[in-house]
C-alpha cells in the first residue's frame, strides 16, 4: 500500500537490459554511424538513437534492442541492416522555402551574376543545380517552383536540378513528392496554387506536387563520405544546408574540399545559417549570411 503522505519520491522500476542500449553498444553503434556518414553520436543522443532504433526491430522480427545489438555487431548482420541503420538515425526535418533569403538570393543575385560569366547557362548548356543533403526534397522541389516560375514569366531558362540524400527513406518521399500541408506553410499563394494539389478529401491533410515539378530534379543516393562523388564538376549552385553542424572540424573541411572540386569558379555555395566555415582554406569568399562565392 503507498502512503500518499509520503513525502518520499517513490523509486522507479528497475530498468531491464533489453529496454535500451548499453553504453558499450551505444558506442560501438556511434562509431559505425560517424564512420560511415561523418554524424557524431554523442551520449547525449542515446535516448533519441534507442527511440529511432526500434522502428527497426518489427521489421527485422527481433524482440528487442539487446537482439538489435547482437544482430548488428556480433551476428554478421551489420551490412544487411546498414542502410536500415542510417535511414533510421539521420534527420530529416525540412520545409519548403526555407531560409528563404537563400532563395531570393538565387534569383536576384547568383542567377544573373552567373548569366555574366563566359559559356553561361541558358545559352551555351543547362544551368545546373545540385541540393547535396535533399532529406525528403523540399529544397530542390522549392528551386524547381521558382524556375519553373521564371519560365511562366517569359524568361525561362534551360536548367538541370540534382538531388542527393544518405537516406532512402527520405529519398523515396521525395520521389513520390506528397507532403504534409504543414510543410508547404511558407510556400507563397501564388506558387501554393499552381504548384501543389490538395485532396477533395477534407480529411487528407497532404499537398501532392504536380508533375512538372517532380520532373524537374533527378534524385538519387549518396554519402558525402564516399571519397568521390558521381556528380558532374561543373555545377552552377550547390545547396549544402544544415549538414554541416553533425560533423567534426576535419570531416566538415574534407566534406567542403570535395564539394568546391564540383563547383565550377563563380558558382555559388549554400550552407545553413547556423553553420559556420571560417578559418577553412577553401577556395570561397563570402557573399551573404551562409552564401559563398567558388574563386
Amino acid at each position: 500500500m503507498i502512503d500518499v503522505d509520503d513525502p518520499r519520491p517513490l523509486a522507479k522500476p528497475a530498468r531491464s537490459p533489453q529496454d535500451g542500449l548499453s553504453p558499450r553498444d551505444f558506442d560501438r553503434l556511434a562509431a559505425i554511424i560517424e564512420s560511415q556518414t561523418g554524424i557524431r553520436m554523442p551520449p547525449a543522443k542515446r535516448t533519441m538513437v534507442e527511440g529511432r532504433l526500434r522502428r527497426r526491430l518489427r521489421t527485422l522480427g527481433l524482440p528487442d534492442l539487446n537482439a538489435y545489438c547482437r544482430h548488428v555487431l556480433d551476428g554478421g548482420g551489420l551490412d544487411g541492416e546498414l542502410v536500415g541503420l542510417i535511414d533510421a538515425v539521420t534527420t530529416n526535418k525540412t520545409d519548403f522555402f526555407r531560409e528563404i533569403d537563400h532563395f531570393r538570393y538565387l534569383m536576384g543575385t547568383a542567377l544573373p551574376a552567373l548569366s555574366r560569366l563566359p559559356h553561361h547557362p541558358g545559352r551555351d548548356r543547362p544551368l545546373k543545380i545540385w541540393s547535396a543533403a535533399c532529406s525528403t526534397g523540399a529544397e530542390p522541389y522549392t528551386v524547381a517552383m521558382l524556375l519553373l516560375e521564371q519560365e511562366r514569366a517569359g524568361m525561362p531558362i534551360r536548367h538541370e536540378i540534382v538531388a542527393t540524400d544518405i537516406c532512402t527513406e527520405a529519398l523515396a518521399t521525395a520521389r513520390m513528392g506528397i507532403y504534409p500541408a504543414d510543410m508547404a506553410r511558407m510556400v507563397p499563394e501564388p506558387f501554393a496554387s499552381r504548384y501543389l494539389m490538395r485532396s477533395r478529401d477534407p480529411e487528407d491533410a497532404t499537398v501532392r506536387l504536380v508533375p512538372a515539378v517532380r520532373q524537374s530534379v533527378r534524385f538519387g543516393r549518396l554519402n558525402v563520405m564516399d571519397p568521390a562523388y558521381p556528380v558532374a564538376t561543373d555545377m552552377d549552385v550547390i545547396f549544402f544546408r544544415n549538414i554541416l553542424i553533425y560533423f567534426d572540424k576535419t570531416t566538415q573541411k574534407t566534406v567542403l574540399e570535395k564539394l568546391c572540386g564540383h563547383l565550377r569558379p563563380g558558382g555559388c555555395l549554400f550552407i545553413g545559417h547556423s553553420e559556420t566555415i571560417t578559418n577553412m582554406d577553401l577556395p570561397l569568399k563570402q557573399a551573404g549570411s551562409a552564401i559563398f562565392i567558388r574563386n
